[in-house]
This record gives C-alpha cells, sequence and structure tokens, in this order.
C-alpha cells in the first residue's frame, strides 16, 4: 500500500505529519482488506491544501462555486474495475486542513479524528460508494464507522 502524500498546509499546520500519515495507511489497509481488495499494489494519492485551493477545485470540477471538506477524484468507476494484477492507482484524494480543523471544533473532536475521517469518506468514494440515496448513505456511514472503530477513532 504505498500512499503519496503532499501539500503544504499539512506542513503549516498543527496535525503531526507523520502520525497522521500513519492512521491513513492504517485506514487503507483496513478499508482493502475489509473490500477484498489487495493492498501490495494499490496506490492512493492524498493532498492535504487550504479552503481556497479546495474551493477552486470544487468549482473547476464540480461546478460548485465553495469550499468543501474533501474531494475523491476515483482512477475506477467501482471496485470491480480494479485490475487483479500489477498496480492499482486508485485515486487522488484532497482535503482541506481548514474544514477539517474547523469541523473537528464543531463535532468536539481531535483534528486527527477529524482529518482520517475525511480520508475514510473519500477512499470510499474511490471504491465507489456514494451518499446521493438512502441506502447508499447508510451502507457508506456504516463501512466509515467500521473503520474508525477499528483504527480506534470513535466519536468522542
Amino acid at each position: 500500500m504505498e500512499l503519496i502524500i503532499s501539500g503544504e498546509a499539512l506542513q503549516t499546520g498543527k496535525l503531526k505529519a507523520e502520525e497522521l500519515t500513519e492512521l491513513m495507511e492504517k485506514a487503507a489497509l483496513i478499508i482493502l482488506e475489509d473490500e477484498g481488495i489487495r493492498p501490495d499494489e494499490a496506490e492512493i494519492s492524498v493532498t492535504f491544501v487550504d479552503d481556497e485551493e479546495i474551493r477552486t477545485l470544487n468549482r473547476d470540477f464540480r461546478g460548485i462555486d465553495r469550499a468543501t471538506d474533501v474531494l475523491s477524484f476515483p482512477q475506477f468507476e467501482d471496485a470491480n474495475d480494479i485490475p487483479d494484477e500489477g498496480p492499482a492507482v486508485l485515486g487522488d484524494v484532497v482535503i482541506s486542513l481548514e474544514r477539517a480543523k474547523a469541523q473537528a471544533a464543531e463535532f468536539g473532536h481531535s483534528e486527527e479524528r477529524e482529518a482520517v475521517y475525511l480520508f475514510v469518506h473519500s477512499i470510499l468514494h474511490l471504491l465507489g460508494y456514494d451518499h446521493m440515496e438512502e441506502g447508499e448513505k447508510a451502507e457508506m456511514r456504516a463501512a466509515e464507522e467500521r473503520t474508525m472503530e477499528k483504527l480506534g477513532l470513535t466519536r468522542e
């Protein structure tokens, strides 16, 4: 499992990059194993940005001109399209650390927990999960909570 992490926002924030990366790697492994996807050659790119940059991306790619917490850019439409052999580049995740910080304060938990939750949410999108319909939303939320529980990052 390879996480390619970039973004100046991570370097300037309060979050400890090494600890956050370790939690994110664990989260990715949990999800991939739960979904029956081989983690050995999976790759996910993660970029940490500020609200201004994620607003621009949200506007340019989704036509929504406002900041958001996380964006997912999947390589495949669903997990069934992931190749059985060779490298599996699953896609790109973009997280606004400004939004993560604000949401952590709003929900009363740590910034690390919020950033990892946003990453978990985004990986599930990379694997074809969605939350547009109530049934899909319930399935996605259950997968998120299972992963967060396995990480020991339950709601405080």
